[in-house]
């Protein structure tokens, strides 16, 4: 089962402000193995909260990558990208 890895607006233009080496890494993590995977949540972990629980968050680095995953149409929606410092804010 292939999924895509679809970026909001908001997502897209975070990694435009990233510097280069952070956005291919970034990308290569979402490609390579995101889109692989049978079942994302199978290395991601989920939010906690009651308003937070469809969301999922990887880490890539120092770097946390917030996503709503739609089983349905099989996609993986990036939402948000920030420094792990400032993620949780």
């Amino acid at each position: 089962m292939a999924w895509i890895v679809e970026l909001s607006e908001g997502a897209d233009r975070a990694l435009g402000k990233l510097d280069g080496q952070h956005v291919r890494r970034i990308l290569k993590f979402l490609h390579d193995r995101i889109e692989k995977l049978d079942d994302p949540r199978s290395i991601g972990k989920a939010l906690d909260g009651s308003r937070l629980g469809e969301f999922w968050k990887y880490r890539v680095g120092d770097y946390r990558l917030i996503c709503k995953i739609e089983d349905d149409r099989l996609v993986v929606m990036l939402l948000r990208i920030r420094h792990r410092k400032e993620i949780y804010r």
